[in-house]
């Protein structure tokens, strides 16, 4: 577990910072319609109302 006693303290915040990044990007390039058009159309076949 010495791992985790030598990391610092404020690592964490450039992983959020990356995956705000990476979102981001995602969002700018259309990627988010299509992910949630997927999601709606799964939960819509799940639940029987589609």
């Amino acid at each position: 577990m010495d791992f985790w006693k030598n990391r610092k303290p404020c690592a964490w915040v450039w992983g959020v910072l990356a995956g705000a990044f990476f979102l981001t990007i995602g969002i700018f390039q259309g990627q988010f319609a299509v992910v949630w058009k997927k999601a709606v159309m799964i939960c819509l076949e799940c639940i029987g109302i589609g």
